[in-house]
């Protein structure tokens, strides 16, 4: 939100900002606060979504989530006047599922982790059988869009004093996760697609990419964490393979390419085509990226003719304001209507 009210352009911003939460904290923060509709399938949101850019004479919407439900509606939007800055369907509908993803980038020649994809209890033990021969610590996740949500480590050997007193993970034995999918299986409940894979080594690499319609990439800025501290990184081969990534899935505007490392080489994570929570973060690289991606929405032209600013470390800091009027119980998604008006 600073971003977008700090412009270069002098341009004067009102934000809406939307969540399904309505003590989330974004709402307090933001100039008009928006409620959105809970549990809803994409057609009736996208409905909600259009009566609301309608009425409120919307000029452009970034949508970080939902974006399986407004993907492919440009048209729509622009018929009542609202930009709508999303990349297109088909790469919606592939980067919202890891298998998806894996196998396409995989295919494109982008390096990838191994991994098998299970949706029942005996897949489960197989695949942690066949990767367990390259003696790798192997984790479990939901392929779906879950945030960290679903995420374990397997881990079968007894708790030593060792692993009590440092800091907690989120582990479960392989036991455990298959009788969980039994469980569920006998009670008729749904159970999720889920992979099997090493754990793979840090540091985790974040490339907030800006691109144009088409995938072409105009900027990545590479971010990595060590404890509280930040880094912008000058990375060559991780901007590599964003782009190529990019370029193969025709990426559009904000969106984000996530790398880890296997056997010491960089391989990816996952892809999210929309932006990432922390690209406030590259305001320190001296660019502008939200306020980019709306002049490229709005004008075709980026407005940016300065490489960024790389290798800078960032400290990570607690901070404090007041809010008006006073939030429930903060909610960490992203905000989900932004409005420049």
């Amino acid at each position: 939100m600073r971003l977008l009210r700090g412009n270069p352009d002098g341009v004067d911003v009102t934000i809406y900002a939307g969540n399904v939460d309505p003590g989330a904290v974004a709402l307090s923060v933001c100039d008009v606060p928006v409620v959105e509709p809970r549990h809803v399938g994409d057609d009736e949101y996208a409905e909600f979504a259009l009566d609301f850019c309608r009425e409120h004479g919307i000029d452009v919407l970034i949508p970080p989530r939902r974006l399986t439900a407004l993907a492919g509606r440009s048209a729509d939007f622009a018929a009542i006047g609202t930009s709508l800055m999303c990349s297109p369907p088909a790469a919606v509908q592939v980067l919202t599922n890891k298998v998806s993803t894996y196998e396409s980038a995989g295919a494109a020649g982008i390096p990838v982790p191994p991994w098998r994809a299970v949706d029942d209890a005996e897949g489960l033990l197989a695949a942690v059988e066949e990767l367990s021969l390259t003696d790798e610590s192997l984790c479990v996740k939901p392929s779906g869009e879950y945030s960290a949500f679903g995420f374990r480590m397997l881990q079968d050997r007894p708790l030593s004093m060792a692993d009590l007193l440092a800091p907690p993970m989120p582990t479960a034995s392989v036991a455990a996760v298959a009788d969980a999918m039994r469980r569920a299986a006998d009670l008729g409940e749904r159970v999720p697609e889920l992979l099997v894979m090493p754990f793979l080594d840090g540091p985790e690499i974040s490339i907030d990419c800006l691109s144009a319609p088409g995938g072409e990439l105009l900027v990545g800025i590479p971010r990595s964490k060590q404890g509280r501290f930040r880094m912008l990184l000058e990375d060559p081969e991780a901007v590599a393979i964003a782009r190529r990534l990019v370029e193969h899935f025709e990426l559009a505007y904000l969106t984000n390419v996530q790398l880890r490392f296997h056997k010491g080489k960089p391989v990816l994570l996952e892809a999210n085509p929309r932006p990432s929570a922390g690209l406030f973060q590259t305001a320190f690289a001296d660019v502008n990226m939200p306020w980019a991606a709306v002049r490229l929405l709005l004008q075709g032209d980026s407005g940016l003719r300065n490489p960024p600013r790389l290798n800078v470390r960032l400290a990570v800091a607690e901070a404090v304001m007041e809010v008006t009027p006073e939030p429930a119980v903060p909610d960490p998604s992203p905000t989900s209507l932004v409005v420049i008006r």
